[in-house]
């Protein structure tokens, strides 16, 4: 585990770090991926984690003059939603931040996280592959640009260099005769990893395809492009018999495996019907069916979109005081050392409400805010909580009175067992501070980060529709 945690305020810093230290030393935006992967040793001889998610500017989504596209490294998969600039002009990307995780993995994981991860699985590498996406590295010995169809050497394996970090993702906005979209095969609806997954991108010229790109995921070692597939659709009007040859064709590239998601016979038969399902949703102009008009984040009433600031850096070493507030009180822990935020509350505070249900991110029991965005505090450093605003079950009533989604669980005898309670109405709540008037739509994405294992849903929903009446009433 980590023996040193430094909330960094500049870049610069952060490329002196990565410079002095190589591979002892690793950039953490999210750490959604990070955390896990060092808990089960994917990550090893790291012993200091560089947390940039408090460093201005890095997350910002800009159109450059020449129509290219900039994401920064601290662009979320919920800023990416949230971009009226990705949803017109990159579309396949804001599709597939929409089915990453769930809104609190939304929150704290980013793009360039995902990308660096080099999973053949992960949603966001696809369609950055079909918008011909590139990546800006920087290291105290200059910069350099690899597209990043040049970044993947094997199954995560990339040609970043230790003491590089990723700095800007830019690829050119899609022009008025491109269209393009984003479809996901998982075992559930959110936090799933992909069965398989395809990216389409296409320039029309009338009804007349001249520019094709189809890049499928989770079916070789690394994403890859369905090249005989592309090339067959230049030149070609998307009709019937065009559109299944192509799918055909794409189903021929893939070079899948077999595992406990599915067999690679499988695999290939979808990899076929996702991109005939992919051509006919682009012939017939409906590629954004289905994609939310008001995406949930679970931000609140204020969109943090810009990320709350550091004046300093800090410098975590055991003993080190974490300095932070906690459910409007200023509290100071000194053990804590290679802990998650969830541990930190759980065994240093004695915040025990917040649950460790699967300790990876994929129940939702470890919800809590964190600087006013719902988060898995599983997937948390303890040292992000130093110079932040936690919220934690405890802090949600007022008064000695219960919030009014406490207050409805009780009288819709929504708690079962009790124990993902507290992420449900973490997640409630905060969708109630988020939407007005939320409908059954929206209620359902709030808490499609929520497992409860008791299989109670019906009652849980209800309970959550009775506090939204209850706070139009107010």
């Amino acid at each position: 585990m980590w023996r040193e945690y430094v909330n960094a305020s500049s870049l610069e810093e952060v490329i002196q770090i990565l410079a002095e230290r190589g591979n002892q030393a690793r950039v953490v935006a999210g750490a959604t991926d990070v955390l896990l992967e060092i808990e089960r040793g994917i990550r090893t001889g790291v012993d200091t984690l560089i947390d940039i998610s408090r460093v201005p500017g890095l997350d910002r989504i800009v159109l450059d003059e020449g129509d290219v596209i900039h994401l920064g490294p601290m662009v979320t998969h919920n800023h990416c939603l949230a971009s009226k600039l990705l949803v017109e002009r990159a579309f396949p990307l804001a599709c597939a931040a929409w089915k990453v995780g769930a809104p609190q993995i939304r929150n704290r994981g980013t793009v360039a996280g995902n990308l660096i991860t080099a999973s053949p699985a992960n949603d966001t590498i696809p369609p950055l592959m079909a918008l011909g996406a590139s990546l800006l590295l920087r290291s105290k010995r200059g910069e350099r640009t690899v597209a990043l169809s040049d970044f993947y050497n094997g199954v995560r394996q990339t040609v970043m260099r230790p003491d590089e970090m990723l700095v800007d993702i830019f690829f050119p906005a899609m022009r008025a005769n491109q269209r393009g979209l984003f479809l996901k095969l998982a075992l559930r609806r959110a936090l799933a990893i992909s069965v398989v997954n395809v990216a389409l991108r296409l320039g029309f010229d009338g009804e007349r395809v001249v520019q094709a790109d189809v890049t499928l995921g989770s079916v070789a070692p690394t994403v890859i492009h369905a090249v005989q597939a592309e090339e067959y659709l230049v030149g070609r009007r998307l009709d019937e018999e065009a559109m299944a040859h192509a799918a055909e064709l794409a189903m021929q590239a893939s070079r899948p495996i077999d595992d406990i998601r599915g067999s690679a016979a499988y695999r290939r038969q979808m990899v076929r019907v996702l991109t005939l399902r992919g051509l006919r949703a682009l012939a017939d102009g409906e590629e954004q069916a289905g994609f939310p008009a008001r995406p949930v984040m679970l931000w609140g009433a204020e969109s943090p979109w810009e990320s709350p600031t550091l004046s300093e850096s800090t410098h975590h070493r055991r003993g080190d005081p974490i300095i932070t507030r906690i459910n409007g009180e200023a509290v100071t822990i000194h053990t804590y050392q290679s802990k998650s935020l969830l541990r930190l509350l759980r065994e240093e505070v004695g915040l025990v409400g917040t649950k460790e249900g699967c300790a990876e991110g994929e129940c939702g029991a470890c919800t809590v805010f964190l600087d006013g965005a719902a988060v898995l505090s599983c997937l948390v450093p303890a040292e992000r909580a130093h110079g932040a605003e936690v919220v934690t079950i405890e802090g949600l009533g007022r008064n000695g009175e219960l919030h009014p989604v406490q207050q409805a669980f009780v009288e819709e005898a929504a708690v079962q067992c009790g124990y993902c309670t507290p992420g449900f109405v973490m997640s409630a709540a905060k969708l109630l501070k988020e939407q007005i008037q939320p409908g059954l739509d929206e209620v359902q994405q709030a808490l499609a980060g929520n497992l409860c294992r008791c299989t109670g849903y019906y009652k849980i929903m209800e309970a959550v529709r009775h506090a939204v009446q209850e706070v139009e009433r107010e």
